[in-house]
């Protein structure tokens, strides 16, 4: 086949870069299910080695130590979004954390050495999105995907009811249940879930009227959201706040980790790359 030069746009794909550094040589990882899958880049060991991994979206709260890590930079996929540059079925990474070489073979390990020799994080994110752009990639973009998308804008937007969202997308609420499940990592209700969950965790920041928070993030009453933290993070939201080296916040969060100015700078607003694909997938990235 024919090559052609493209520009191949990462800022399509992912919503958010964050990057951190440990606080007196601690740290400790947490995430929060938010119906996101993540590729997190670590340096270990002052830079002598790393590691890059992919993080699928969780059912439920993870929180462990973080120990020998320099620095991480956590690239955060847009919900159904991250299939077509990882190559795999979102629900396929649900609740687990994956090496980049089981998913992407050699490649993996040779995409991490290269994001170890960069020194800013604009030369972190051009690498990685090099990288992306010489992966393989359908040459259509399957109909479930837009549809799972579609989805997702509505449950953000306040929609609970999957039945409501099927009907208004024109599909069964079985269709779509699949259709999200694929793209997504978990269903439509389990979402909607995680929307409520971070809504409160936000709040939670400025605020500790549980009763207004509950009704403001959309539960029924103040038992609800209880309920929910209970189950999707083991513990009572006044728990939650209380934790050791707590940090108010939705999301992945590093306990004992601040955002790091140096070596990378905040995370740029775009990042494009050119590269040489075959002329056949060149139309699903433009």
């Amino acid at each position: 086949m024919d090559s052609t030069a493209l520009t191949f746009s990462l800022s399509r794909f992912i919503e958010d870069v964050r990057v951190a550094v440990p606080v007196a040589g601690h740290a400790r990882h947490e995430r929060l299910p938010d119906g996101r899958t993540t590729l997190v880049f670590r340096v270990l060991e002052e830079g002598r080695r790393g590691d890059v991994c992919v993080a699928g979206p969780r059912t439920q709260a993870l929180f462990k130590n973080a120990p020998g890590v320099a620095r991480a930079v956590i690239v955060q996929f847009k919900p159904g979004w991250s299939a077509p540059l990882l190559g795999v079925a979102a629900n396929a990474l649900t609740d687990q954390i994956v090496p980049l070489e089981d998913l992407w073979g050699r490649s993996g390990g040779d995409l991490c050495l290269e994001l170890l020799a960069a020194r800013r994080l604009p030369e972190v994110m051009e690498r990685l999105s090099h990288a992306m752009a010489l992966r393989p990639h359908p040459t259509f973009e399957p109909a479930s995907a837009r549809l799972a998308r579609r989805a997702v804008r509505l449950l953000e937007g306040g929609e609970v009811r999957v039945e409501s969202v099927a009907k208004q997308l024109g599909v069964t609420a079985r269709h779509l249940r699949r259709a999200f499940a694929e793209n997504v990592g978990i269903g439509p209700k389990d979402f909607a879930r995680t929307v409520r969950l971070q809504r409160a965790v936000r709040m939670a920041a400025t605020s500790k009227d549980w009763g207004r928070i509950a009704l403001d993030a959309g539960y029924y009453d103040q038992a609800h959201l209880i309920a929910d933290f209970r189950e999707l993070v083991g513990l009572t939201p006044g728990a939650f706040l209380k934790r050791p080296g707590a940090r108010p916040g939705p999301g992945d969060a590093e306990t004992g980790l601040h955002a790091a100015s140096e070596p990378y700078p905040h995370a740029p607003q775009s990042f494009t790359t050119t590269a040489k694909k075959s002329a056949s997938a060149a139309s699903s990235l433009r």
